[in-house]
């Protein structure tokens, strides 16, 4: 097999991906594009590269990991230059080993040499939320426990950090705080308790919000189970509580399980038997992909 010829790659079966429009992350890669470029533009590319010159390219992964960011990496190089192609070898969501080439470049080699560490950065962090989330979840296979992220994400930056967490082969929590409800402790506290709460929000939400309590122990899981929550977060309880919280519940609402989910102790939280796992480090402290663009 020749150095340029594809190799055989694993997709990911992840038939609810669904990339964000462009509408909403062209502001994003237009603005870090607008960051990189300052007041003069590229100063270096456009003082040694002639216009006319045309270049090869390949994006590679450098490890081994999970592509994310595609979607970005393309729109970063066509707002350069739309003549700038880019032609992926490994969709999003692809398993990829090291030395894997992910995409082909071909066009003006300017364009190609000022957008690359801005499409770079885009694809090197997308594809560690989407590794690190995969981990995750593969740690997990077997249980009936879905991988979940949360709003610990980078600011500005949720709506692709999220789309990484799909990518990796989780689900989505809510997007902010207008698409469901999600009471934490400091709200019980300020409202005074657990009915205090529900009573608080019967009739002012619509029919399709669903509501969440956080809860600390066993007696709150049975409070909040009384007045038919959707579903309850368990947070930081050790397996053997969850196991005991999940024969409480007896199905009457869905369990999230969150708090010191580590790649250690990952999966026995799945086999206490809860619905979802959810995980701030896969969007807050996911390591960046190593990824590199070579020129041919």
């Amino acid at each position: 097999m020749g150095a340029n010829e594809p190799k055989p790659q694993s997709r990911l079966a992840l038939p609810h991906t669904n990339p964000p429009h462009t509408i909403l992350i062209e502001p994003l890669v237009r603005q870090a594009l607008t960051e990189d470029l300052g007041r003069a533009g590229d100063i270096t590319t456009d003082a040694i590269i002639s216009e006319d010159a045309m270049v090869r390219a390949v994006i590679a992964a450098r490890e081994p990991g999970v592509v994310a960011g595609l979607i970005a990496a393309e729109l970063a190089f066509r707002l350069i230059d739309p003549d700038v192609r880019l032609v992926p070898r490994a969709a999003d969501g692809t398993v990829v080993a090291k030395g894997d080439v992910i995409a082909d470049l071909n066009g003006p080699a300017r364009a190609i040499l000022t957008a690359e560490r801005v499409a770079l950065n885009f694809m090197g962090h997308l594809s560690g939320v989407a590794t690190a989330t995969h981990q995750l979840v593969s740690r997990v296979a077997g249980t009936n426990a879905r991988i979940i992220c949360t709003r610990k994400t980078t600011p500005g930056l949720r709506v692709l950090e999220k789309y990484a967490v799909r990518c990796g082969g989780g689900l989505n929590h809510r997007f902010g705080l207008d698409d469901a409800v999600l009471v934490k402790d400091n709200h019980i506290a300020a409202a005074g308790g657990i009915e205090a709460v529900v009573n608080a929000l019967r009739g002012r939400l619509g029919p399709m919000v669903k509501i969440e309590i956080e809860v600390d122990t066993l007696e709150q899981l049975e409070t909040a189970l009384s007045f038919g929550i959707d579903a309850i977060l368990l947070d930081n309880m050790p397996p053997e509580t969850m196991a005991r919280a999940v024969a409480i519940t007896k199905g009457r609402a869905k369990l999230e399980a969150s708090g010191g989910v580590t790649l250690d102790r990952v999966r026995a939280i799945a086999e206490s038997g809860v619905d979802y796992i959810s995980s701030g480090a896969i969007t807050h402290s996911a390591r960046n992909l190593d990824l590199g663009l070579d020129f041919l």
